[in-house]
C-alpha cells in the first residue's frame, strides 16, 4: 500500500515545459519540477542561448526565473548578444526574470557562500526556474572531488525543497566523461557539433532523464533568429506515437484504387494504385517522371480529392505551365481548390525539417494524394545511406498510417542503359515501397523512344508488358499493345503507318512527340 502511494506521487510530478521547439517533444513534455539538469557543450554550441531562451519562455508562461552567472562576462554584454533573438524581451527583466552574478561571491568567499546566496535569492524571488551558467568555474573552486559532490547535493536539496527546477550549463572537453556532475544530476543533455563534408552539423542528445521516457539518439538542432530549434528525428517521433491503423490496413475488403487519369496506364495497374500505397517512379532525366506524378495529382484533384506536390527544383508556376502544355485544364476551379504545390529549395541541411513540413501539411490540408518529386532532395541532407533509409522508412510508415497514397520520383543516372541497375542507396529504398514503375529511354536508328513498365505491385496484379509511351499535347499517351516496344527493343522497327488504337507509328519523320 505504501509503495503504491509513493509510485502514485512520482507519476504526478509536474512538468516544466521549456518552450524550446523540439526539446519538450524529445523529453515527452518537458523537464520535471524541482529537479536538477546539466547541459554540456563545447564553446559555441549554444548553451548560453539555450539557458536564456528557457528563462524568457518560462517567464512568458507565467513562471519566475533567475539566471545566475559565475563567469567573468558581464550581464550587459551577454544580454546585448541575446537581443537579436525573437525570444528576447525587455519587459520581464526587471520583474520576473532576474540576472545575478555569483562570480565575486564564489571567488572571494567560496562554495558555501555561493550556496547561501542561491538559497536566499531563490526564496526571495519565489523562483520556479534557476539557470546557473559556468559550472566549470565552480569546479575550479572546489579543492576536492568530495567538495564538488557536496555542492551539487546541497544545491539539489535547496531547489527541490522550494520546487525550483535547476539547469546547469557546463563547458566540456571531448575527454571529460564520468564526472561527478553526470551521476548526481537528474538529467544530462549534450550539445555538440561537427563537420559533415562542407556542412556544419549541430546535434543534441539526452544521456539520461530520470523519471520519464524520452526520445533516444541524436537529434539535429539549429541556431536561428528564433534561438535554439531542435528537430526530433522522424523515426523517433513515430516510435513515440501510438497511431491507430487506418481501415485500409485492417479490412479484408479489396482496397480502393486511385488512378493516374492515363487510360492505358490505369489498365496496366488494374484500375489504379491501391489506397495508402507508396509508389516509386524510376527513370533517367527527361523520361517523364514528374509529368506522370502531376497526372496522378490532377486526376485526384478533378475528383475533389486534396492533392499535394512537394518538390525541390521547380516553382509552382513552372509546374503549372508544364501541366498546361500537356493539355491539363489548370483553370478548372475544382482542380485549383484541391491541388497545392510546395517547393523546398534543396539547401535545407536538416532532413527531419523536411519530414516535419510534409507531415504537418498533409495533416492540416487532409491530403489524400501526395507526389514527392525527387528523393535526391533528401539525400543531400544526410551523411549516410542508412540514415536516409531510416528516415524514409519512418516517413513511408507515417504516410501509410494516414491512408495517404504517395508517388515518389527517383532519378537514375544511366540514360540509355539496357538493364535496370539500381545503386545500393536506391535498392534499399525500393524494398520499402509497394509499387515500382520504370521509365526509360531506348535509342534506335538515332531516335530516342520512351518505354514504361511495372517492376512490382505488392498488393495487386498488373500487366507485365513493356509499353512505348509519348508525351503529347493531350498528356501522356501509352501504346495500346507491347508491339511497338517489342519492335524497338529487338531493333526491328521500320517506318510505317499504324492506327493509334493499336500502337504507335515508327515513322520518326512524322512523329509529333514533344520531348519535355
Amino acid at each position: 500500500m505504501q509503495m503504491t502511494e509513493i509510485s502514485h506521487d512520482i507519476a504526478r510530478i509536474e512538468r516544466v515545459p521549456s518552450g524550446i521547439e523540439g526539446f519538450d517533444q524529445i523529453l515527452q513534455g518537458g523537464l520535471l519540477k524541482g529537479e536538477t539538469y546539466l547541459i554540456m557543450g563545447a564553446p559555441g554550441a549554444g548553451k548560453t542561448i539555450f539557458g536564456n531562451q528557457m528563462c524568457f519562455n518560462h517567464v512568458a508562461a507565467g513562471g519566475r526565473a533567475i539566471y545566475m552567472t559565475v563567469l567573468a562576462e558581464t550581464h550587459s554584454r551577454m544580454l546585448s548578444h541575446m537581443q537579436s533573438f525573437d525570444f528576447f524581451s525587455q519587459e520581464p527583466i526587471a520583474d520576473k526574470l532576474i540576472y545575478l552574478s555569483g562570480y565575486a561571491t564564489l571567488e572571494q568567499q567560496g562554495l558555501d557562500a555561493l550556496l547561501t546566496m542561491i538559497r536566499k535569492e531563490v526564496r526571495r524571488q519565489h523562483a520556479t526556474l534557476l539557470v546557473i551558467d559556468g559550472m566549470v568555474t565552480i569546479e575550479q573552486n572546489a579543492s576536492t572531488l568530495s567538495e564538488r559532490k557536496e555542492f551539487l547535493h546541497s544545491l539539489s536539496v535547496i531547489t527541490e525543497a522550494i520546487g525550483c527546477t535547476t539547469v546547469l550549463l557546463m563547458q566540456y572537453e571531448k575527454d571529460m566523461y564520468d564526472q561527478p556532475e553526470h551521476t548526481m544530476v537528474d538529467g544530462l543533455f549534450r550539445l555538440s557539433s561537427h563537420f559533415n563534408d562542407s556542412r556544419w552539423m549541430r546535434e543534441f542528445q539526452v544521456y539520461k532523464f530520470r523519471g520519464s521516457s524520452f526520445m533516444e539518439g541524436r537529434h539535429l538542432y539549429a541556431i536561428s533568429g528564433k534561438g535554439i530549434e531542435l528537430h526530433p528525428r522522424i523515426d523517433a517521433l513515430l516510435k513515440s506515437q501510438q497511431v491507430p491503423l487506418p481501415p485500409s490496413l485492417t479490412s479484408l475488403a479489396p482496397p480502393e484504387r486511385l488512378g493516374f487519369g492515363v487510360t492505358r496506364l490505369d489498365e496496366m495497374v488494374r484500375g489504379g494504385i491501391p489506397l495508402g500505397n507508396s509508389t516509386i517512379v524510376l527513370g533517367a532525366p527527361g523520361t517523364g517522371k514528374t509529368l506522370l506524378g502531376l497526372h496522378f495529382l490532377y486526376e485526384g484533384a478533378k475528383q475533389g480529392e486534396q492533392c499535394l506536390h512537394f518538390g525541390f527544383y521547380e516553382s509552382t508556376s513552372q509546374l503549372k505551365q508544364r501541366m498546361v502544355k500537356m493539355g491539363l485544364d489548370m483553370e478548372d476551379p475544382v482542380v485549383n481548390q484541391h491541388l497545392e504545390f510546395m517547393t523546398q529549395p534543396p539547401t535545407e541541411d536538416i532532413i527531419d525539417v523536411l519530414g516535419k513540413q510534409i507531415l504537418e501539411t498533409v495533416r492540416r490540408k487532409k491530403v489524400r494524394r501526395l507526389f514527392i518529386d525527387g528523393i535526391a532532395g533528401f539525400q543531400n541532407t544526410v551523411a549516410s545511406t542508412d540514415r536516409l533509409v531510416l528516415f524514409l522508412t519512418s516517413l513511408f510508415t507515417s504516410l501509410r498510417n494516414m491512408d495517404i497514397t504517395t508517388i515518389w520520383s527517383i532519378e537514375l543516372a544511366d540514360l540509355l542503359s539496357p538493364t535496370l541497375v539500381m545503386p545500393e542507396s536506391i535498392s534499399k529504398i525500393a524494398i520499402l515501397v509497394e509499387n515500382i514503375l520504370f521509365l526509360r529511354y531506348v535509342e534506335l536508328y538515332s531516335q530516342l523512344y520512351r518505354l514504361i513498365s511495372i517492376i512490382k505491385m505488392r498488393q495487386s496484379g498488373y500487366d507485365p508488358s513493356i509499353r512505348e509511351f509519348r508525351i503529347t499535347d493531350q498528356g501522356l499517351n501509352i501504346a495500346a499493345t507491347f508491339d511497338s516496344a517489342e519492335a524497338i527493343l529487338t531493333g526491328a522497327a521500320r517506318p510505317r503507318e499504324t492506327d493509334s488504337e493499336s500502337g504507335f507509328t515508327k515513322d520518326t519523320s512524322s512523329s509529333r512527340e514533344k520531348h519535355q
